[in-house]
């Protein structure tokens, strides 16, 4: 019978552990950027595969001079919603100049 219930509660805890979300996955480290006029920014443990307007940005006025110091690889985009023909992966450690234009990052 004690078997029959450490099976039954073993059961229970499993089926309990795969019902309960697991938290989104996040890069480690720091995306530095300039804001439109000129601002250091920067997002620290962001989420992972999701798109992230960068904050002091717009469509019209883009941030600038993006920097990844995460451990992910940043995909950043001119535009908001990380849309448009103007990306750019930079893998970790890479430092871009004030001519490349951020609207939007989505690391993997």
């Amino acid at each position: 019978m004690r078997l029959h219930r450490t099976l039954g509660a073993t059961v229970g805890a499993l089926l309990l552990a795969l019902a309960v979300p697991t938290s989104a996955h996040a890069t480690t480290g720091d995306f530095l950027y300039k804001t439109s006029t000129g601002q250091d920014a920067g997002l620290s443990d962001a989420n992972s595969g999701i798109c992230i307007n960068l904050p002091g940005t717009t469509a019209q006025e883009p941030g600038h001079s993006p920097q990844n110091f995460t451990v992910s690889t940043a995909t950043v985009f001119a535009e908001q919603d990380c849309e448009g023909d103007t990306y750019t992966a930079m893998n970790p450690g890479t430092k871009l100049s004030e001519e490349r234009k951020v609207g939007s990052v989505i690391f993997s």
